[in-house]
């Protein structure tokens, strides 16, 4: 496992801030914003500190998408906070932030026959003429990993830095078990 190295590419979470927006006034106070109703039901803001993106919805609901770290979701929404309580906003309660998603890029450090790994590991689809990896499913934790031939990965659907690296070690052992690299240190 010294070999392979896990990168955090995007983290996506959901919001509650327990309570209601009045959108036209937040707009006013989101920089780098963009609110068309017509188009979509919501404020599209970005912060350049921390760099992520929010979706702010009038339900006091939000989705941020593009921080690299649970940091910087913390951070963006405690800024969105601040901006919201100097236009009045009353939150009921401390606001509930839930990791819906995390994806991450990583090397394993060998390259693979993906017509081989195809072939030996169940749970997984190849069809090169679609897309140039093995996907690859694990249930437990919930994640998708994307294989290719450079030993170069991507690992979707995470919930949890944890989940990702006990989902990867799954890959690992099923490689392994095949015979398709040589053994592993956990």
């Amino acid at each position: 496992m010294s070999k392979v190295k896990l990168r955090i590419e995007n983290i996506v979470a959901s919001v509650d801030l327990f309570t209601s927006l009045d959108l036209e006034k937040v707009i006013e106070i989101c920089p780098n914003s963009k609110y068309n109703p017509e188009e979509f039901p919501g404020i599209i803001c970005r912060f350049d500190e921390p760099k992520v993106a929010l979706l702010v919805f009038s339900s006091g609901k939000l989705v941020v998408t593009g921080a690299k770290s649970v940091e910087d979701i913390e951070g963006a929404v405690s800024k969105l906070v601040g901006m919201l309580s100097k236009i009045g906003a009353k939150f009921q309660r401390a606001p509930q932030i839930d990791i819906q998603n995390m994806v991450f890029s990583g090397d394993i450090g060998m390259e693979f026959n993906l017509d081989a790994v195809a072939l030996a590991l169940p749970n997984c689809e190849y069809e090169p003429e679609q897309f140039p990896g093995v996907i690859y499913r694990v249930k437990d934790p919930r994640a998708v990993i994307l294989l290719f031939s450079s030993g170069k990965i991507v690992c979707s659907g995470a919930k949890s830095e944890h989940d990702a690296w006990e989902a990867v070690k799954k890959l690992l052992h099923e490689l392994e078990k095949y015979g398709l690299t040589e053994s592993w240190e956990f």
